[in-house]
């Protein structure tokens, strides 16, 4: 029985080994869980769009304009005006004699707009012009642009007191000294036409009674000054000078003063030369003039919108 008993220990202690030695159940691997998806790579956010800037500055422009001298205290103050409406413009004005003018845009003087007192000097440089006046042919003027601007009248004037008792334009035959125009600047031509028609140019001439000015700027001044006995000016020019005036000439006596303007075939800047010319047909402008009487002429020969005002 002891014997029985021992064996069966030793086939249990046997058996416990084998247990023993057995490599334990492999832990069941948990299914990997499937890959989440990827978040969806954003793509850049693209620069919002930048807004589009406020329309540019108009570039600045330098336009030179010829004039007559008996345009100067309208032109000034209509200028000051136009800074209103183009303010990129600066307007550089040259006031002197048509003829003068003229010579100076023949020999190459920068000039974009050019407004003579007379059709004379005008034509002088428009290649459209008759060949009779336009001898050299000359062709400064931007076809298409020209226009009669403004109608001026010839005025005979007096100093203050007028102490040569001078009251219309035949008195002149009685006077000492008369200034007038140079004969080569449009209101000394329509002077020399009064007179001559009237019979006293030769009269005045022989007896040395005549001075004379460069334009009629210097009529005026000789005239302001008591200078001389009376000078022969424009309407306007008597007004801004404050000259009495005793006497008007009639449509007899000399041509109708016309204004011609146009813009120059030289010209750099032509679209803001034809605006400024638009601009002085215009009701503002036509205000300026004819508060010193001059008179718009008819209708414009181009059809240009005068520019928005700022």
């Amino acid at each position: 029985m002891k014997k029985f008993v021992a064996i069966l220990a030793v086939l249990m202690a046997l058996c416990l080994a084998a247990a023993g030695c057995a490599a334990p159940a492999a832990e069941e691997t948990p299914a990997a869980e499937p890959a989440a998806e990827a978040a969806p790579v954003e793509e850049a956010a693209e620069p919002p769009a930048e807004e589009a800037p406020a329309e540019e500055t108009a570039q600045k422009v330098e336009l030179i304009v010829f004039a007559a001298a008996s345009l100067q205290e309208t032109l000034t103050e209509i200028g000051e005006l136009y800074q209103a409406v183009a303010p990129n413009v600066t307007l550089i004005f040259s006031f002197d004699s048509s003829g003068t003018l003229k010579t100076q845009i023949q020999e190459g003087a920068d000039c974009d707009l050019f407004i003579s007192a007379a059709q004379k000097q005008m034509n002088q440089l428009d290649a459209a012009a008759d060949p009779e006046v336009n001898t050299e042919g000359l062709d400064f003027v931007e076809q298409g642009t020209r226009v009669d601007l403004l109608e001026n009248k010839v005025a005979l004037v007096v100093p203050e007191g007028n102490p040569a008792n001078i009251n219309s334009f035949a008195d002149i035959a009685n006077c000492e000294s008369i200034a007038l125009g140079n004969d080569d600047v449009p209101v000394g031509q329509y002077s020399i036409e009064i007179l001559t028609n009237l019979g006293l140019l030769e009269g005045l001439e022989s007896g040395s009674k005549i001075t004379y000015g460069s334009n009629v700027k210097e009529v005026t001044t000789q005239v302001s000054e008591g200078a001389v006995d009376c000078g022969i000016v424009y309407a306007t020019d008597a007004f801004s000078a404050g000259l009495t005036i005793v006497d008007q000439a009639t449509e007899d006596m000399c041509s109708q003063v016309i204004y011609p303007a146009a813009v120059l075939n030289i010209s750099q800047h032509k679209e803001e030369a034809k605006a400024f010319l638009a601009y002085l047909q215009g009701e503002e402008a036509a205000a300026v003039f004819e508060s010193v009487g001059f008179a718009p002429v008819g209708l414009s020969l181009i059809h240009i919108s005068e520019p928005t005002r700022h």
